[in-house]
């Protein structure tokens, strides 16, 4: 499975128990379809996990693993990446989007022209931010409020409108 076809929905945080079970922080909402693996990022590539086993309790998992019977086995995924494919996420409506499809995006400002490529996006408490490196400087742009005007996922951009003198902050 190739890493742009999939999304990271959490981590293996620790080992439970002795029979090779592991905990997980799922840090994205799961999809509402049956999964019955997740794969698993080793070495930079992503191994398929089948599930033996799995109880969700908030934003933690119990998972046990087919082939996954010991604690020497188990810890091996100790703080490795859990993705899913995309195609199990729900299909979302015009004009929505997931934190991990704009990556990449290029950032346009109606006035400074263009700013450059979403690094990442930030959770700052209630609000999320852009964060877009410019002219050597990080810059975060709030998504929530008047700031972005458009998203254009066939053409990976972002158009925005910044107040006069955001950028010299």
């Amino acid at each position: 499975m190739l890493k742009e076809d999939c999304f990271q929905i959490g981590f293996v945080q620790r080992t439970h128990g002795l029979k090779g079970e592991v905990t997980c922080v799922i840090s994205t909402e799961l999809p509402e379809t049956d999964f019955d693996a997740v794969f698993v990022e080793l070495d930079n590539r992503l191994i398929p996990y089948f599930i033996k086993q799995l109880s969700l309790k908030g934003d933690r998992a119990l998972i046990q693993f087919e082939d996954v019977g010991t604690l020497e086995q188990a810890q091996r995924l100790v703080g490795k990446p859990l993705h899913l494919q995309k195609s199990l996420r729900a299909k979302l409506g015009r004009g929505e989007y997931y934190d991990d499809e704009i990556i990449g995006f290029t950032v346009t400002d109606q006035a400074a022209g263009v700013l450059g490529k979403i690094r990442e996006l930030v959770d700052a408490g209630p609000n999320k931010l852009i964060a877009v490196d410019y002219h050597d400087k990080e810059v975060l742009i709030p998504v929530n409020g008047p700031f972005i005007k458009s998203i254009n996922k066939s053409k990976k951009t972002v158009s925005v409108e910044l107040p006069d003198g955001f950028l010299d902050l």
